[in-house]
């Protein structure tokens, strides 16, 4: 048995990873923003609390001895309010301070999870973690950059793995691909921009646990990318999601030049919840190479993009009320607003 510390427990994958960690046998310490509502499951301690406050920090790790670091909150830039400061000393300042507390304090394995939002252009080929440079277009994407090249700095003291990691996805996962299941679930058009024909990559929740879990055993520091095999078309991952679903609707295409140029415009007014990144992307294709994952850690994924999206659609469509009730969660476990896209789902 293990004492971990997971860092945004209360949220989406965090809250996988610390239930997978219970479930193993091992005691984990939560600490998060939100309420952690699995608060009072045995072995579990759960502090509400910011992980930018040093006192409160150097408080925790001198009440407790941890066998590792599971480094998962992060502030997101979703929504039409953004509070940039928030974001960057969330993202960036509170993992200098956790390496600086985990080096002070003897805890060697640092897990971190980081992002494909490193990057906001198709490559042409499947990115690889030497030789490709990240190259990111909004606060998000910079902020986690800049974490990681600040965890670089502990590579020699710490065993510090960066994960980068697509689009989560499990069971929960809410946020703004809700707006896409309840298109789903209401029988509307699902649309694809420009053919449909790019290729987007996931990762399944549980499979990003197994690599944290991986991670923390490599005994020294490195970088991996991680995401589904075998990644279809997204028209191909929505058409069989659907089928398989139980919806009613069709995907359809918008032309790509003139819905890009609006999905801007709507960004600039702040009455659409896709920033820079979203429409950059939308309608290209972005995959990891995880050749060195596979190879260092002996990790492989379980689910492909259909298989976990339908995991997710379906949850979503059994539980749709109890969702759009949430209120005092993480982005990623409530609905994301849709502001001027349900113009778009009348219109559907």
């Amino acid at each position: 048995m293990a004492h971990y510390l997971v860092t945004g427990a209360s949220g989406f994958f965090g809250g996988i990873l610390k239930r997978r960690l219970l479930r193993e046998g091992h005691t984990v310490v939560n600490i998060d923003l939100e309420v952690d509502e699995d608060a009072g499951l045995p072995g579990l301690t759960s502090i509400r609390g910011d992980l930018r406050n040093r006192v409160r920090m150097e408080q925790i790790f001198a009440e407790h001895r941890f066998d590792a670091i599971f480094h998962a909150a992060a502030q997101l830039a979703h929504g039409m309010h953004l509070d940039e400061e928030l974001l960057w000393t969330s993202n960036v300042d509170a993992t200098v301070l956790l390496a600086e507390l985990a080096k002070q304090h003897g805890v060697k394995p640092f897990v971190f999870v980081s992002t494909n939002c490193l990057w906001a252009s198709n490559l042409g080929h499947p990115v690889h973690e030497e030789r490709d440079i990240p190259a990111p277009i909004e606060i998000y994407g910079r902020s986690k950059l800049e974490a990681e090249v600040r965890l670089r700095a502990f590579f020699d003291d710490l065993n510090v793995v960066i994960l980068r990691c697509p689009t989560i996805m499990d069971e929960g996962r809410l946020g703004l691909l809700a707006i896409l299941y309840e298109f789903m679930d209401d029988h509307k058009t699902v649309w694809v921009v420009g053919d449909g024909g790019n290729q987007y990559q996931f990762i399944y929740g549980d499979d990003l646990a197994t690599a944290c879990i991986l991670g923390a055993q490599y005994g020294r520091s490195g970088l991996f990318h991680t995401g589904s095999d075998d990644v279809k078309s997204m028209r191909a991952v929505y058409e069989s999601v659907i089928a398989a679903g139980g919806s009613r609707s069709k995907v359809r295409s918008l032309p790509k030049g003139p819905t890009i140029a609006a999905m801007m415009a709507a960004h600039k007014l702040r009455i659409s919840p896709l920033g820079p990144y979203h429409y950059k992307m939308i309608a290209e294709s972005f995959v990891f190479d995880t050749t060195a994952i596979k190879r260092e850690l002996g990790w492989q994924p379980t689910l492909t993009n259909e298989q976990m999206l339908l995991k997710a659609y379906a949850h979503y469509r059994d539980h749709r009320t109890e969702i759009h009730g949430r209120t005092d969660v993480s982005a990623h476990r409530k609905p994301a607003g849709m502001g001027v896209i349900r113009l778009l789902k009348w219109l559907s």
